[in-house]
C-alpha cells in the first residue's frame, strides 16, 4: 500500500519524461523544507536521522531522491548528470509541491549543496532560506584540502597503497575501499561506531555511476566532472537568510565554511564540534538545534545570529 505521503512527480528532461520520488513528513504550510541529498546518486536515506527532531518543532519536510537514484527512475544516458539538469528538475519539483517565497527552505548536503547553491544563484526569489550543509563553495579547494590536510592524518603506508590503486585506476580493486573506510571514512564522513544502519542502507543504494562520474571514486578528494566547479566569486549575489553549517571533522573545510557565511549577504554559521561529513548523524546534539534555531528565526522574520553557538 503506497504511503499518502509520498508522491512521484513527472519531470520534463531533454531526453523525455520521468518519474521522480518524494515524501512529506509533517504539515506547516509556513515552514516546507526540500532535503537534497549528497552523491551525486545518493538518497534520502542519508537525512533520515530529520524525523526524530523536525516534526517536534512543526517542521514539515520532503524527502526526494533525485533522478537516477534509489527510488527515483534510473535512465541511463550520461547527458543527464549535469548542474544544469539538475538545477531544472529541483525547479520542476518545487512546482509540482508547491513550495513558495512564502514557505520554501532548501537544504542541501554534501553534492546537494553544491545543487542547492546553484539553484539559489538562478532562483533566490523563490526561497525563504538556504542552508548549505557540509559542502564548500569550491571543488578546487575541497581537493586541496583532501590532499593537503585531510591525507596527512593517514598513516604514511596506507596513504602511498591508496595512491598506488588511484594511479593505476584500480578503484574497483576491494582493498581501495577496504584501506579508506577505516582510514578515511570512519574520521571524516561518519564518526559514529558502528554506523547507524540508514547510513549503510544509504550506501548500499548510491548509484555508482553516476557518482563517479560527476565525483569520482570516492569521497577523499573530488575528481569528476565536477572536479573545477567554483562559485567563491558568486556567494556575494545571494540576498536571502542562509545558513552554512560544517564540522570540525568534516572532509570539507570548517575554516572555508566560515568564509562562505561572511560572504553572502545574510549569512549564519553551525560549525558541529564533534561531527564530520554526516555531521546530521555524529552531531545531532549541535546540527539540529542550529539548523531548527535558523529556520525559526527566518520564519519570525528575525535575522538570524551571524554565528550560531551550540
Amino acid at each position: 500500500m503506497t504511503d499518502s505521503n509520498e508522491k512521484m512527480i513527472p519531470i520534463e528532461t531533454p531526453i523525455g519524461k520521468f518519474n521522480i520520488w518524494t515524501k512529506r513528513i509533517g504539515n506547516n504550510p509556513r515552514i516546507k523544507l526540500l532535503l537534497l541529498h549528497g552523491g551525486p546518486g545518493g538518497t534520502h536515506e542519508f537525512f533520515k536521522s530529520f524525523e526524530n527532531y523536525l516534526p517536534t518543532e512543526g517542521i514539515e519536510f520532503y524527502y526526494y531522491d533525485q533522478l537516477g537514484s534509489f527510488s527515483s527512475e534510473n535512465p541511463k544516458e550520461t547527458s543527464l548528470w549535469t548542474i544544469e539538469r539538475f538545477v531544472d528538475e529541483v525547479e520542476q519539483v518545487r512546482k509540482a509541491l508547491g513550495l513558495n517565497q512564502d514557505n520554501f527552505y532548501l537544504l542541501g548536503h554534501s553534492w546537494g549543496g553544491i545543487l542547492a547553491l546553484e539553484y539559489a544563484l538562478l532562483y533566490q526569489n523563490n526561497l525563504k532560506g538556504l542552508i548549505i550543509s557540509n559542502m564548500m563553495s569550491s571543488a578546487p579547494d575541497y581537493a586541496k584540502y583532501a590532499e593537503n590536510i585531510l591525507a596527512k592524518g593517514i598513516d604514511p603506508e596506507v596513504l602511498k597503497a591508496i595512491r598506488e590503486l588511484e594511479a593505476n585506476n584500480d578503484y574497483q580493486n576491494p582493498k581501495y575501499m577496504e584501506l579508506l573506510l577505516p582510514n578515511f571514512y570512519v574520521k571524516h564522513v561518519c564518526r559514529s561506531q558502528p554506523w547507524p544502519e540508514e547510513i549503510n542502507c544509504a550506501f548500499a543504494h548510491i548509484n555508482n555511476e553516476i557518482y563517479t562520474l560527476m565525483q569520482g571514486p570516492s569521497e577523499f578528494g573530488i575528481s569528476g566532472l565536477l572536479g573545477k566547479w567554483d562559485r567563491k566569486a558568486d556567494l556575494s549575489k545571494l540576498q536571502i537568510p542562509t545558513l552554512m553549517i560544517g564540522a570540525t571533522f568534516d572532509t570539507m573545510d570548517p575554516e572555508h565554511m566560515k568564509w562562505m557565511a561572511t560572504e553572502v549577504k545574510q549569512g549564519s554559521i553551525l560549525i558541529c564540534p564533534n561531527g564530520s561529513h554526516c555531521s546530521m548523524w555524529d552531531d545531532q546534539e549541535h546540527y539540529f538545534p542550529g539548523l531548527i534555531q535558523f529556520i525559526k528565526s527566518v520564519d519570525k522574520g528575525e535575522r538570524p545570529e551571524s554565528v550560531i553557538l551550540t
